[in-house]
């Protein structure tokens, strides 16, 4: 990352006069306080026009949490939905609080941290879709109740809830749950259910059979 990056992530269009010094001493504390093995390379390394930081293998929580997250995704693909949901929930356990707790910074720390809750969506809704697989649907139901508390607007945990209830012999609860994804799209977006949604309703009023099959994504 380039020291010009740094400057524009840490002070946007108003850096101080003596920014790039500031820089410089950011990453002399950064250094000490990243401990090294006596005769290893620091990870954090000189690279003209900046700075990068070299880490190798599963070093991070992001890299523990990317390869439970591609366990889970194999384990799945080839039907093993007990270990898949294992896997999803140990990735998710890694998880504390909000992508880089309350740090804020320029667009490329935002599209980082955009990137980063796109992949614990993917990994929630991936561990729903393991549990409504293995019959477990009043397990589930519980666990996207508490989803859309944090993501109201995402409407892929609206879907999965509306089944999870409906295998789980609570239809009314399930078209109210439609109900309120409608007023809280309305509300907040001016927008209608997707098509999914609406499939899915429509499905519930009539008592379709194909939502006791596998998960359906679409009708």
């Amino acid at each position: 990352m380039s020291t010009e990056q740094i400057i524009a992530e840490i002070w946007g269009e108003s850096p101080p006069r003596q920014a790039t010094a500031a820089v410089h001493v950011y990453i002399s504390q950064l250094r000490k306080l990243l401990t090294v093995p006596r005769g290893a390379e620091h990870p954090v390394v000189t690279r003209a026009p900046g700075y990068m930081i070299n880490l190798q293998g599963e070093e991070t929580d992001l890299d523990v949490f990317r390869a439970r997250l591609g366990q889970g995704r194999a384990c799945q693909a080839r039907g093993d939905h007990l270990a898949a949901a294992g896997h999803f929930e140990s990735a998710l356990s890694l998880w504390r609080g909000p992508v880089l707790g309350d740090l804020r910074g320029g667009l490329i720390l935002d599209g980082f941290a955009l990137w980063l809750e796109k992949l614990r969506l993917e990994c929630t809704e991936l561990l729903a879709d393991s549990n409504l697989l293995m019959g477990c649907h009043r397990t589930v139901v519980s666990f996207l109740y508490e989803a859309l508390s944090e993501h109201a607007l995402h409407e892929t945990f609206y879907h999965q809830l509306m089944i999870a209830l409906y295998r789980s012999n609570r239809r009314a609860e399930a078209l109210e749950v439609y109900q309120r994804a409608r007023r809280t799209l309305q509300a907040e977006l001016g927008l209608e259910p997707c098509r999914a949604l609406r499939d899915i309703h429509q499905a519930i009023l009539s008592s379709d059979d194909r939502l006791e099959a596998a998960v359906p994504i679409a009708l």
